[in-house]
């Protein structure tokens, strides 16, 4: 418990050998050919490369997608207008902006290499809608790196983090459509935040813990909402009643809308569910 989160009992190889087949599964069934998916998927708190029942899902999900020729990172935790580039030369480095975890996780690495070539396609594609900028030093987010280091542990692909230029849905979900360009060239588009992020409300700090009401009736929305590919209900989410815990602040929800931009939310897939700590780590995949 060093990290405040009480693990849940051990798996056996039988259940995750299970899980990782259905999340695989899942993922196969909703590809196109020679075309990358968007995706969303929650990132957890640097302890999730410990959770070996999320490591499994994660790791499952990338092993059955096309190996991506870039990856194109929009992170909950970063949200800075105009919309920036971050590191795009050399070894992008880290931004460890998390607070009161054990040392270990502040000496993680994940030198994965810069994509300048993928910069510029970005920026050639906002250029109609989005000012850009860049800030060469800025690194990768928790938000980025933590599910890198499951999906793709040898740090070999090229990574470009751009900010969120704004948390409007209807924006966000423009710059998702000016960038799906970039999947028929093997550019793997990732939002990445958490369908339930109520900490202020956690009572249960179990990583195995049942959900609140909230989040559970969240995600349930959610569920069914992405169900009907619903995009102008899904743009209304402060309107539902429990967003206010699920969401007291709207970053983790609006890289969502970045990924259902950049493809066919009507055919969206859910290769993971369940909760952590009560939250809903829903994922999906757009082909």
């Amino acid at each position: 418990m060093e990290d405040g989160f009480l693990p849940a009992a051990p798996r056996s190889e039988a259940e995750l050998e299970a899980a990782a087949r259905t999340v695989a599964d899942i993922s196969a069934g909703a590809l196109v050919p020679d075309r990358m998916p968007a995706i969303y998927l929650g990132h957890g708190a640097p302890p999730l490369v410990d959770d070996e029942l999320w490591v499994t899902q994660l790791a499952a999900w990338a092993g059955a997608l096309p190996r991506p020729r870039a990856i194109l990172m929009i992170s909950a935790h970063w949200e800075q207008a105009p919309l920036t580039f971050g590191a795009t030369s050399g070894g992008v480095p880290l931004v460890y902006g998390f607070y009161g975890f054990p040392e270990r996780y502040y000496q993680t690495t994940y030198p994965a290499p810069a994509a300048p070539e993928l910069a510029e396609a970005v920026r050639t594609l906002l250029a109609p809608v989005e000012d850009v900028v860049e800030q060469p030093e800025r690194g990768l987010d928790h938000g980025a790196y933590v599910p890198l280091l499951v999906m793709y542990p040898e740090a070999n692909v090229p990574v470009l983090q751009v900010s969120m230029p704004s948390l409007d849905p209807q924006r966000l979900l423009e710059v998702g459509a000016r960038l799906r360009p970039l999947r028929d060239e093997g550019v793997l588009v990732i939002g990445s935040g958490f369908l339930t992020h109520g900490l202020p409300y956690l009572r249960d700090f179990r990583t195995d813990a049942p959900p609140p009401a909230w989040s559970a009736e969240f995600d349930h929305w959610a569920a069914e909402t992405l169900a009907r590919g619903d995009v102008g209900e899904l743009t209304r989410f402060l309107d539902i009643p429990s967003a206010p815990y699920a969401h007291p602040t709207t970053e983790h929800f609006a890289p969502l809308f970045v990924t259902l931009g950049a493809g066919d939310a009507a055919a969206a897939v859910t290769p993971i569910s369940g909760y952590y700590l009560g939250l809903s780590k829903r994922s999906i995949q757009i082909p």
